[in-house]
């Protein structure tokens, strides 16, 4: 027996195998292996963990079915010769004869043919199967489908009738309702629903930015909004990202609320309330910013429901409560008693 040749077990009568015997077209020296590669579509091509490197490099082939594959001239720029085949299943075993290593560079499908015959042909017993291995090349991280849907919603934009036609003016009311039905999600308590009506919210951001690109005189996109905000979280979190310290709720107020002004540089605390919101929450929000600047400033004197509930929306923000929130609480038990006075009265 060859001396670096390992016996796979006994023959009939004790005697071990020659060390050039095959078992349905296998090499002694091993059924090789079969690297299946995926990468993500949302990473720039040619960006692979370094397994997936080794491995590449390390195979004897290294086939794709697609030659317009993204990575294919990456891989072939860094010296990896790969071959444009779609094998077979057995195929694909019988290129691993003789302990060679074959990796595929899958598909966006991931190649379910090819896979689906290999768990046939493992099933099946009458063969010796390479080593199959998944190794993931290239990683989603979080936040990778936003990706997906930014460039869902430039060809929706370029594409769809209705959508081509829409503009910030024209979309205004859906914000509004989707930020209503996303409230309502919240307060009902349905995660289901929570999340459909966060991605309705973050659809109206997505398609907003969308038209924004299309202005000739002031283009902005998706990631200049991005990039806005993820600066304004950073200068105002300075216990965060900076030097200073905040341990309780109280101080990551007072440090967000001095950034914003120092940003806004405003001459009044009521700049920047819009007036065009509910009025409960209107008022609630004028009664906060003047109870944070510390003004005493007394309620305007008046007759009628508008100053009364003027006064409950201050005493309720006071109290730390959201009037609108509480009403809306009680519009619910208000709806639900008419409608068990409803079927009552279809009972009668």
């Amino acid at each position: 027996m060859n001396a670096t040749s390992e016996p796979t077990g006994t023959a009939q009568g004790g005697e071990e195998p020659a060390a050039d015997a095959t078992v349905d077209g296998a090499s002694a020296a091993g059924p090789g292996r079969i690297v299946l590669l995926t990468t993500s579509h949302r990473v720039a091509p040619g960006l692979l963990s370094w397994p997936a490197w080794q491995a590449l490099h390390g195979a004897d082939r290294v086939l794709c079915s697609d030659g317009a594959h993204p990575q294919v001239p990456y891989l072939r720029e860094a010296g990896v010769a790969v071959d444009e085949e779609s094998p077979t299943a057995r195929e694909l075993v019988d290129a691993c004869a003789g302990g060679r290593s074959v990796v595929v560079v899958a598909t966006g499908e991931g190649e379910p043919r090819l896979t689906d015959g290999l768990a046939r042909l493992a099933g099946s017993g009458r063969i010796s199967m390479p080593d199959l291995e998944l190794l993931p090349a290239s990683y989603d991280l979080p936040g990778a489908r936003l990706l997906d849907l930014v460039q869902v919603m430039d060809r929706i934009r370029a594409e769809c009738p209705w959508s081509s036609r829409q503009t910030h003016e024209g979309l205004a009311k859906y914000g509004l309702e989707e930020a209503y039905e996303l409230v309502e999600a919240i307060e009902e308590g349905d995660r289901d629903e929570l999340r459909e009506e966060l991605g309705d919210v973050l659809l109206q951001v997505v398609f907003h930015s969308r038209i924004a690109e299309d202005d000739t005189d002031a283009p902005f996109s998706i990631d200049d909004v991005a990039a806005g905000i993820v600066a304004k979280l950073i200068h105002r979190h300075p216990h965060v990202f900076g030097d200073e310290t905040a341990t309780t709720p109280e101080e990551v107020k007072e440090h967000w609320l001095r950034t914003k002004a120092e940003e806004k540089r405003r001459t009044s605390v009521t700049e920047g309330v819009p007036l065009g919101q509910p009025g409960l929450a209107l008022s609630a929000k004028l009664s906060s910013r003047a109870r944070t600047a510390g003004l005493d400033v007394p309620l305007p004197s008046g007759e009628g429901v508008g100053y009364e509930l003027l006064a409950m929306a201050v005493r309720a923000e006071a109290e730390g409560v959201d009037p609108e929130a509480a009403l809306r609480a009680a519009a619910r038990t208000y709806r639900d008693a008419i409608r068990g006075a409803e079927e009552k009265g279809g009972q009668d």
